[in-house]
Protein backbone atom coordinates (compact mmCIF):
# COMPACT_ATOMS: atom_id res chain seq x y z
CA UNK A 1 0.00 0.00 0.00
CA UNK A 2 1.30 3.47 -0.90
CA UNK A 3 0.01 6.72 0.55
CA UNK A 4 -0.68 8.14 -2.90
CA UNK A 5 -3.21 5.35 -3.43
CA UNK A 6 -5.49 6.94 -0.81
CA UNK A 7 -6.47 10.47 0.08
CA UNK A 8 -6.09 11.84 3.61
CA UNK A 9 -9.75 11.42 4.50
CA UNK A 10 -9.63 7.73 3.59
CA UNK A 11 -6.45 7.24 5.60
CA UNK A 12 -7.92 9.02 8.63
CA UNK A 13 -11.01 6.84 8.37
CA UNK A 14 -8.83 3.73 8.22
CA UNK A 15 -6.81 5.02 11.19
CA UNK A 16 -9.99 5.31 13.25
CA UNK A 17 -10.55 1.64 12.55
CA UNK A 18 -7.17 0.98 14.19
CA UNK A 19 -5.26 0.51 10.96
CA UNK A 20 -1.57 0.60 11.87
CA UNK A 21 -0.71 0.64 8.17
CA UNK A 22 -2.74 3.82 7.63
CA UNK A 23 -1.03 5.39 10.63
CA UNK A 24 2.41 4.53 9.26
CA UNK A 25 1.48 5.92 5.84
CA UNK A 26 0.39 9.24 7.36
CA UNK A 27 3.54 9.46 9.47
CA UNK A 28 5.75 8.86 6.45
CA UNK A 29 3.77 11.31 4.34
CA UNK A 30 3.86 14.21 6.81
CA UNK A 31 7.00 13.54 8.84
CA UNK A 32 8.66 16.47 7.07
CA UNK A 33 6.44 18.82 9.10
CA UNK A 34 8.18 17.73 12.30
CA UNK A 35 11.60 18.49 10.82
CA UNK A 36 10.46 21.97 9.74
CA UNK A 37 8.88 22.81 13.09
CA UNK A 38 11.81 21.54 15.16
CA UNK A 39 14.22 23.77 13.23
CA UNK A 40 12.19 26.77 14.43
CA UNK A 41 12.77 25.89 18.10
CA UNK A 42 16.11 24.10 18.01
CA UNK A 43 18.25 27.10 18.97
CA UNK A 44 15.92 28.06 21.80
CA UNK A 45 15.99 24.51 23.12
CA UNK A 46 19.80 24.52 23.18
CA UNK A 47 19.94 27.88 24.95
CA UNK A 48 17.44 26.69 27.55
CA UNK A 49 19.24 23.39 28.04
CA UNK A 50 16.34 21.35 26.65
CA UNK A 51 17.43 18.16 24.90
CA UNK A 52 16.64 18.27 21.18
CA UNK A 53 15.73 14.58 21.30
CA UNK A 54 13.05 15.40 23.87
CA UNK A 55 11.86 18.17 21.57
CA UNK A 56 11.50 15.60 18.79
CA UNK A 57 9.46 13.32 21.05
CA UNK A 58 7.21 16.25 21.95
CA UNK A 59 6.70 16.94 18.25
CA UNK A 60 5.69 13.31 17.70
CA UNK A 61 3.09 13.64 20.47
CA UNK A 62 1.68 16.72 18.75
CA UNK A 63 1.65 14.82 15.46
CA UNK A 64 -0.22 11.91 17.01
CA UNK A 65 -2.73 14.26 18.68
CA UNK A 66 -3.41 15.87 15.31
CA UNK A 67 -4.20 12.53 13.68
CA UNK A 68 -6.54 11.58 16.52
CA UNK A 69 -8.44 14.87 16.75
CA UNK A 70 -8.63 15.80 13.05
CA UNK A 71 -12.15 15.93 11.62
CA UNK A 72 -13.01 15.63 7.93
CA UNK A 73 -15.33 18.62 8.14
CA UNK A 74 -12.50 20.96 9.09
CA UNK A 75 -11.75 23.77 6.67
CA UNK A 76 -8.01 23.24 7.17
CA UNK A 77 -6.13 20.55 5.29
CA UNK A 78 -4.64 17.74 7.35
CA UNK A 79 -1.11 19.04 6.76
CA UNK A 80 -2.08 22.47 8.13
CA UNK A 81 -3.74 20.93 11.17
CA UNK A 82 -0.70 18.76 11.89
CA UNK A 83 1.55 21.83 11.62
CA UNK A 84 -0.67 23.71 14.08
CA UNK A 85 -0.76 20.86 16.61
CA UNK A 86 2.98 20.20 16.44
CA UNK A 87 3.78 23.91 16.75
CA UNK A 88 1.53 24.30 19.78
CA UNK A 89 3.07 21.26 21.45
CA UNK A 90 6.60 22.57 20.89
CA UNK A 91 5.63 26.00 22.23
CA UNK A 92 4.37 24.38 25.44
CA UNK A 93 7.63 22.42 25.78
CA UNK A 94 9.79 25.48 25.19
CA UNK A 95 7.82 27.57 27.67
CA UNK A 96 8.18 24.83 30.26
CA UNK A 97 11.93 24.75 29.65
CA UNK A 98 11.97 28.53 30.02
CA UNK A 99 10.32 28.30 33.43
CA UNK A 100 12.96 25.82 34.51
CA UNK A 101 15.62 28.18 33.23
CA UNK A 102 14.38 30.76 35.70
CA UNK A 103 16.72 29.25 38.25
CA UNK A 104 18.98 31.98 36.87
CA UNK A 105 16.94 34.41 38.92
CA UNK A 106 18.68 33.13 42.03
CA UNK A 107 22.16 32.96 40.57
CA UNK A 108 24.80 35.62 40.06
CA UNK A 109 25.33 36.67 36.46
CA UNK A 110 28.79 37.64 35.34
CA UNK A 111 29.10 41.06 33.77
CA UNK A 112 32.35 40.13 32.06
CA UNK A 113 31.29 36.71 30.83
CA UNK A 114 31.03 36.59 27.02
CA UNK A 115 27.69 35.05 26.06
CA UNK A 116 27.92 32.58 23.21
CA UNK A 117 24.95 33.84 21.19
CA UNK A 118 26.26 37.38 20.88
CA UNK A 119 30.00 37.02 21.51
CA UNK A 120 29.59 40.05 23.79
CA UNK A 121 29.86 40.64 27.52
CA UNK A 122 26.72 41.46 29.47
CA UNK A 123 27.52 45.16 29.71
CA UNK A 124 27.58 45.37 25.89
CA UNK A 125 24.29 43.50 25.59
CA UNK A 126 22.62 45.98 27.94
CA UNK A 127 24.27 49.04 26.49
CA UNK A 128 22.35 51.15 23.99
CA UNK A 129 25.64 52.38 22.50
CA UNK A 130 25.30 55.98 23.70
CA UNK A 131 28.60 57.79 23.97
CA UNK A 132 29.99 57.50 27.50
CA UNK A 133 27.21 55.08 28.40
CA UNK A 134 27.63 54.52 32.16
CA UNK A 135 27.14 50.81 31.57
CA UNK A 136 30.62 50.76 30.09
CA UNK A 137 31.96 51.38 33.56
CA UNK A 138 30.48 48.16 34.91
CA UNK A 139 33.53 46.10 33.99
CA UNK A 140 35.67 48.42 36.08
CA UNK A 141 33.76 47.56 39.22
CA UNK A 142 35.72 45.47 41.67
CA UNK A 143 32.71 44.20 43.54
CA UNK A 144 30.77 42.69 40.68
CA UNK A 145 28.79 40.30 42.82
CA UNK A 146 27.54 43.08 45.09
CA UNK A 147 26.62 45.14 42.05
CA UNK A 148 24.63 42.26 40.57
CA UNK A 149 22.72 41.83 43.83
CA UNK A 150 21.90 45.53 43.79
CA UNK A 151 20.72 45.28 40.17
CA UNK A 152 18.53 42.30 41.00
CA UNK A 153 17.03 44.15 43.97
CA UNK A 154 16.21 47.18 41.83
CA UNK A 155 14.44 45.26 39.06
CA UNK A 156 10.91 43.96 39.26
CA UNK A 157 10.46 40.20 39.06
CA UNK A 158 9.37 40.49 35.40
CA UNK A 159 12.26 42.80 34.52
CA UNK A 160 14.74 40.44 36.13
CA UNK A 161 13.15 37.52 34.30
CA UNK A 162 13.73 39.33 30.99
CA UNK A 163 17.22 40.30 32.18
CA UNK A 164 18.08 36.65 32.90
CA UNK A 165 16.68 35.38 29.60
CA UNK A 166 18.47 37.96 27.47
CA UNK A 167 21.76 37.26 29.23
CA UNK A 168 21.15 33.56 28.58
CA UNK A 169 21.35 34.33 24.88
CA UNK A 170 17.71 34.51 23.84
CA UNK A 171 16.51 37.03 21.27
CA UNK A 172 13.67 39.48 21.80
CA UNK A 173 11.14 37.38 19.86
CA UNK A 174 12.14 34.24 21.73
CA UNK A 175 11.73 35.96 25.09
CA UNK A 176 8.33 37.24 23.98
CA UNK A 177 7.29 33.69 23.10
CA UNK A 178 8.46 32.27 26.43
CA UNK A 179 6.71 34.94 28.45
CA UNK A 180 3.64 34.96 26.21
CA UNK A 181 4.10 38.70 25.67
CA UNK A 182 4.54 40.88 22.60
CA UNK A 183 7.85 42.40 21.45
CA UNK A 184 6.87 45.84 22.77
CA UNK A 185 6.57 44.40 26.28
CA UNK A 186 10.09 42.93 26.07
CA UNK A 187 11.57 46.10 24.61
CA UNK A 188 9.94 48.25 27.29
CA UNK A 189 11.26 45.95 30.02
CA UNK A 190 14.79 46.23 28.62
CA UNK A 191 14.57 50.03 28.40
CA UNK A 192 13.46 50.18 32.04
CA UNK A 193 16.31 47.84 33.00
CA UNK A 194 18.86 50.06 31.30
CA UNK A 195 17.56 53.16 33.06
CA UNK A 196 17.64 51.48 36.48
CA UNK A 197 21.12 50.04 35.95
CA UNK A 198 22.42 53.42 34.81
CA UNK A 199 21.09 55.04 37.98
CA UNK A 200 22.68 52.36 40.15
CA UNK A 201 26.05 52.89 38.51
CA UNK A 202 25.82 56.67 38.66
CA UNK A 203 24.96 56.52 42.37
CA UNK A 204 27.90 54.28 43.24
Amino acid sequence: MKYNDFNDYELISMLRESSEEAKEILYNKYLYIIDIEIKKYQRMARVLGYDVNDLYQDALVGFSDALISYRDDRDAALSSFITLCVDRRLQVSIKKAGRLKNKLLNESLSLEHVYESSASPLMDMLSDNFENDPLENIVKEEKTEELMKEIKKSLSSREYEVFSLITSGLKYDEIALLLNKDLKYVDNAIQRMRAKIRKIIEDR
